[in-house]
């Protein structure tokens, strides 16, 4: 019980200095300049064909003519051509996908953690706690209680933990079957209605 608190302590600092890394990040409030950018998209024009431009440069400046780096086109068509020209200003925050990331990362590695736990602590777990159900079955077989009387109070309560494991187990049997019935009374209705 107590490493699970001590976890749960440690994925709570983890959360802790994620949130803040996220507001350290929008504190510092400056662009990176791959974080704005102005991108053209402009169709074929006479002989030149189509062509995607992208440049960092500010909202303001965001045209055909501050972008289109070198002209394709010679001085008077260059109005005729910007008109074609679409022009969108873009804007990304690189430290939210970072951030976003790391979350990702994290979550994915807790489930991996969770896993190994499922595949190898539990039935570790599971064989201590039936061994030990076993034990307390053949000493109560014996019926010597007197010397062992702390060692009986620890058996007993291993007892009602595998009990409960017990429970547990049967309620998931339960639930399977349940589901199984379900999947077969679907099936059968789907096969009459065909």
């Amino acid at each position: 019980m107590a490493a699970g608190r001590g976890s749960g302590g440690g994925s709570r600092a983890a959360w802790a200095l994620l949130v803040l890394a996220a507001l350290a990040a929008s504190a510092a409030g400056e662009k990176n300049s791959e974080d704005v950018r102005c991108k053209c998209i402009c169709p074929p024009y006479k002989d030149h064909a189509g062509d995607i431009f992208s440049k960092n440069i500010s909202q303001k400046d965001c045209d055909c003519f501050h972008v289109v780096v070198p002209m394709p086109v010679p001085g008077p068509d260059v109005e005729a051509y910007c008109l074609r020209c679409e022009c969108k200003y873009e804007e990304r925050s690189s430290e939210t996908i970072k951030i976003t990331i790391i979350i990702y990362l994290s979550i994915l590695g807790l489930l991996l953690l969770y896993m190994v736990y499922l595949t190898m602590v539990e039935p570790i777990l599971k064989r201590r706690l039936f061994g030990h159900s076993q034990l307390i079955q053949s000493d109560e077989d014996i019926g010597d209680h007197q010397p062992f009387a702390n060692a009986h109070d620890v058996l007993a309560r291993s007892r009602s933990r595998a009990n409960m494991l017990n429970k547990v187990e049967y309620a998931q049997q339960r639930w399977k079957l349940q589901v199984q019935e379900q999947r077969k009374s679907v099936f059968d209705r789907h096969v009459v209605l065909s």
